[in-house]
């Protein structure tokens, strides 16, 4: 039942908690489908950190389809579900919440949850991610509207982005000395100050933390729908910001990079409902995430992660620049 990739990735990721985990999950997976009436029905899948197991929930009698109206009346798809069960980690901890206070308005429902074993009973969307797509203004605009859907009055008790701010600056530098190539000062500086002057004051608005085109999956009530969120409060640009880096390596192999990511900031920009020069400046916070992976994806990454920090109109300016 337990994808081998998964558990190897589990296993080396997290040590002995890992493999402890790892061996009580499968009975943590028949626990949680009786208790929530499901039986598997599908390909067992996984992310980063939990198995996706595809159920149907097999409803008993009179009195438990009466207690589960509410849920039913919500499953458009006739009882189709996903169990998710993650890795006990600190970052798992207010998925649910997050998809509570949405309630399935540009996200995916929560039927259940039990978070004492870091699971949930979601709502059963396609394996066909927006990142599948080829134009990245689709993308843009998808996730841009997804953003102000999503941008809700935060709930009491998540974790809010101006906590972490503290870090940011000096998380900022270590990676960029931890660089294969070397990061112009400029870019450095701009994200300091940013991380300076936009982290400590930001709304309490409900964000989704990690909005990326591969957390953006194609469903039957509407045409996309977010998952695997973080459930931070703080601004909405910060996930603009994710999504523009989460495209880094695509916009620098055009032939013009600046006016390639101006183009995808004024589109998600617009979509959203946001200032567009506040999603530039939360991109360019953590200017570090494309140049990362370069080290590991050969010299043509290498080549494109140097014009994306180097360039002088792509995050480091602003369009009047």
């Amino acid at each position: 039942m337990i994808p081998q990739t998964f558990a190897r990735a589990t296993a080396e990721r997290e040590g002995e908690a890992g493999a402890a985990w790892l061996a009580e999950l499968p009975g943590i997976v028949a626990e949680l489908l009786e208790r929530w009436r499901c039986v598997p029905d599908g390909e067992v899948s996984h992310g980063g950190v939990g198995v996706i197991v595809p159920v149907r929930r097999t409803d008993g009698d009179a009195a438990v389809r009466q207690a589960d109206a509410a849920n039913a009346m919500r499953r458009a798809d006739g009882g189709d579900a996903v169990l998710k069960v993650s890795f006990p980690h600190p970052g798992n901890v207010h998925e649910p919440d997050a998809f509570a206070a949405w309630g399935g308005r540009g996200a995916v429902h929560l039927y259940e949850r039990a978070d004492d074993r870091y699971a949930m009973l979601l709502e059963r969307v396609r394996p066909e991610t927006l990142a599948e797509s080829g134009d990245v203004e689709e993308i843009a605009t998808v996730a841009g509207r997804l953003s102000r859907r999503l941008a809700i009055p935060a709930p009491p008790g998540l974790p809010r982005l101006r906590e972490q701010a503290g870090e940011w600056e000096r998380e900022l530098r270590e990676d960029a000395a931890g660089l294969p190539h070397t990061m112009p000062a400029r870019v450095v500086d701009e994200a300091v100050a940013t991380a300076r002057e936009l982290g400590p004051a930001q709304p309490d608005l409900l964000v989704h933390g990690d909005l990326h085109p591969r957390n953006i999956l194609r469903a039957g009530r509407e045409p996309w729908l977010a998952v695997d969120p973080k459930g931070y409060v703080g601004d909405p640009a910060y996930d603009g910001g994710t999504l523009l880096k989460s495209l880094a390596f695509k916009l620098a192999e055009t032939d013009d990079l600046g006016a390639a990511v101006h183009r995808v900031l004024d589109v998600f920009a617009g979509a959203a409902g946001l200032d567009r020069e506040r999603v530039r400046r939360w991109a360019s916070s953590t200017p570090c995430g494309p140049g990362s992976g370069a080290a590991a994806t050969g010299s043509a990454s290498r080549g494109a992660a140097r014009r994306w920090t180097g360039s002088p109109r792509s995050l480091t300016t602003s369009r009047s620049c």
